[in-house]
């Protein structure tokens, strides 16, 4: 059974503009399910594509399965049975041996720049860089998901 780990944080755009990614990938993400329980998503990162199912988020963790399938598939998905989708750049930057993702919103959620860290364990130390602001890991707005079904330009 695969378990995700993760804390979410906004990230201060002024700081973030100094800041250089080791490696960034534009991915489309498409919900097939939403459900208050679970999630099912297909993603196209770069040339690949993933199924993922996500249960419900308790506290910082929640179930995760992800598979990869073909990218062509992903993007039929998507397209045939997508109803709600997010577009994103994903930044990776390697800060006190953690590898913290950035992802810049596009389309509906423009504007939006928000942090995702994840750990091995619920309760790990770990640093924050300067450009951290806030953490939203208990604020359901700043699901995925959430965002497909009501935007950030919407709030």
């Amino acid at each position: 059974m695969g378990l995700e780990i993760e804390r979410k944080f906004l990230v201060n755009k002024n700081l973030w503009q100094q800041v250089k990614p080791a490696e960034s990938k534009v991915i489309r993400q498409g919900y097939l399910l939403t459900d208050r329980d679970k999630t099912i998503r297909v993603r196209i990162s770069a040339n690949q594509g993933f199924l993922t199912i996500k249960g419900k988020t308790q506290g910082y963790t929640r179930h995760e399965f992800e598979y990869e399938i073909p990218v062509d598939e992903a993007r039929e998905l998507i397209d045939q049975f997508a109803e709600h989708t997010v577009d994103k750049t994903r930044h990776y930057i390697y800060f006190d041996h953690q590898c913290w993702e950035v992802d810049e919103f596009h389309g509906e959620n423009e504007g939006l720049l928000m942090a995702e860290l994840e750990l091995d364990t619920p309760d790990a130390i770990f640093k924050q860089p300067d450009w951290i602001m806030e953490e939203v890991t208990d604020d359901a707005r700043y699901y995925n998901v959430n965002l497909a079904l009501h935007p950030f330009k919407t709030w």
